[in-house]
C-alpha cells in the first residue's frame, strides 16, 4: 500500500478514486446495482424505495442505480414494478434523485421492459407466470410480448411476435421514458440488456427466429437494440451517462449467444452511444432443464467484464458475488472492471463502502453523512481505549463489581 507524503495516510485504493464521465463524476468506483424490490403500485414510488435506496447514499456508495424500472405497463415484470411510462410517474421519481445526489451518490436508474419474462409473481412465490388464480385475487396476467412466438419456458404463455410498426413504437417508448429520467434528475441511465428480457430476446437466435430485417444473421438481430440506444441517446442530455447491462453468455450450450457475439455487439453498442458496460450472464431461458447457467463463485463475471473491457475500450462495470473490500479493489486495480456494483451485499450492509474505506485504513469518519459521523468518531476512541485497557464486552460478567 503507497503513503500519500503530504498527510502520511495511505493512498486511496483504486476502489475510492473517482472517474467521471460526461462531466458526471462518481465520488468511487462502489455501485449498488439495480434490485427488483417488488414494492410498486401503478409504477409509482412510494416512501419504501426513498428509504430503501436512501440509506446506500448514506452507506457511501459512489453510484445508486434504481431497480428495473418498465417503460410500459406491459414491460413490467410483475404488478408491482416501478414505472416510467408516465408523467404521474415523475414527482416520485424526481424526489428519489434529488435525495441520492444531496447525498453524495450519483442517481442512476435502470430502463427495462421484461418482453416475453414479463407478467410473473414475485420471486418469494417462486417467480412463476401468473394465471387464473392470481386473477381471482385481482392480480390478471397480461399478454407479453418478444420477437417470436416463443415462450421462455414449459408453461409460460406464448408471446406475441412484435411487428415492425410494434417495434417502432417501441423503441419511441424507449426514448420517452429516458426522456422522463432525465427530467426527473437521473445522471446515469442504464438499458437492462440482459437475463431473457426484450432486448436481450431479440438479440439471442434462441428466442428470435425472425425472417426479417429484425431477425436472422448477428447484425440484424442486432437492429432493434441498437435503434434503443441511439434513440435513447438521443433523447438523453450530452452530461448523462448511458449504461447497458449484458448478459455476457446467454448460459445455452446449444446454439445460445456466447461472449465472441456479445463482445461484437459490445462493440456496435458502444459506437451507437453506450459509455458503460454492465456486465451480467444467463437467463435466456427460463427452462432449468437447459439453462445452464454461469457457475456461481466470487466475482463471477469478472472474466467476462475483463474481455469485453479489452474488446471494446469501454468503460465496464461487472456484478456478481463482490463482496469483500480487497476483492473490489484489487478487480479495479488488475484491470477487470472499472466499477463495482454491489446487490445482495449492500442489503446485508448498506454501509459497506464505508466500512471498507475504513478497512484500507482511507479515513475513519470523514465520509460519512456528518449527523452520523460526528457520533461515531467518539465512539470509536472510547471503543478503542476499552480495548487498550483491557476490557470488552464481557468484562463486567468476568469479574467481580465495581462501584
Amino acid at each position: 500500500m503507497t503513503v500519500d507524503a503530504d498527510n502520511a495516510r495511505p493512498a486511496p485504493r483504486a476502489l475510492f478514486t473517482p472517474l467521471t464521465l460526461r462531466g458526471i463524476t462518481l465520488n468511487n468506483r462502489a455501485g449498488v446495482s439495480p434490485m427488483c424490490t417488488y414494492g410498486a403500485r401503478d409504477g409509482l414510488v412510494s416512501d419504501f424505495h426513498l428509504v430503501h435506496l436512501g440509506r446506500f447514499a448514506f452507506g457511501g456508495a459512489g453510484l445508486v442505480i434504481v431497480e428495473a424500472t418498465a417503460i410500459e405497463p406491459r414491460g413490467r415484470i410483475s404488478h408491482h414494478d416501478l414505472g416510467l411510462w408516465d408523467d404521474a410517474q415523475l414527482d416520485g421519481m424526481r424526489r428519489l434523485a434529488t435525495f441520492l445526489s444531496a447525498h453524495g451518490a450519483v442517481p442512476g436508474i435502470q430502463l427495462a421492459h421484461a418482453g416475453r419474462r414479463a407478467s410473473v409473481r414475485e420471486p418469494w412465490f417462486a417467480g412463476a407466470p401468473l394465471d387464473a388464480s392470481d386473477a381471482a385475487a385481482g392480480w390478471a396476467p397480461w399478454p407479453v410480448v418478444g420477437p417470436s412466438a416463443i415462450p421462455a419456458g414449459p408453461d409460460w404463455p406464448l408471446p406475441h411476435a412484435l411487428d415492425a410498426h410494434e417495434i417502432a413504437d417501441s423503441v419511441a417508448a424507449w426514448a420517452a421514458a429516458a426522456t422522463r429520467a432525465a427530467a426527473a434528475g437521473f445522471r446515469f441511465v442504464e438499458l437492462h440488456g440482459a437475463h431473457g428480457y426484450l432486448l436481450h430476446s431479440f438479440l439471442s437466435p434462441v428466442s428470435n427466429v425472425r425472417d426479417d430485417d429484425y431477425g436472422g444473421d448477428a447484425l440484424r438481430r442486432m437492429r432493434y437494440p441498437l435503434e434503443v440506444i441511439r434513440a435513447v441517446r438521443a433523447a438523453l442530455p450530452d452530461d448523462v451517462v448511458l449504461s447497458y447491462r449484458v448478459s455476457a453468455v446467454d448460459g445455452i450450450l446449444d446454439g445460445g449467444l456466447g461472449l465472441d457475439d456479445v463482445a461484437e455487439f459490445a462493440r456496435h453498442a458502444v459506437a451507437a452511444g453506450v459509455d458503460v458496460i454492465d456486465t451480467s450472464s444467463g437467463g435466456i431461458s427460463a427452462d432449468r432443464s437447459t439453462d445452464t447457467r454461469v457457475r456461481r463463485g466470487f466475482a463471477f463475471h469478472a472474466d467476462f467484464a475483463r474481455e469485453l473491457k479489452a474488446r471494446t475500450g469501454a468503460i465496464v462495470a461487472c456484478v456478481g458475488f463482490i463482496v469483500d473490500p480487497e476483492q473490489a479493489s484489487r478487480l479495479i486495480e488488475d484491470g477487470d472492471a472499472d466499477i463495482v456494483l454491489l446487490g445482495r451485499e449492500m442489503l446485508d450492509d448498506p454501509n459497506w463502502v464505508h466500512h471498507a474505506r475504513r478497512s484500507h485504513a482511507d479515513d475513519e469518519f470523514d465520509h460519512w453523512e456528518p449527523r452520523y459521523g460526528s457520533a461515531l468518531g467518539p465512539r470509536l476512541g472510547a471503543l478503542r481505549r476499552l480495548a487498550d485497557a483491557g476490557e470488552t464486552p464481557l468484562t463486567r460478567f468476568e469479574q467481580p463489581a465495581r462501584l
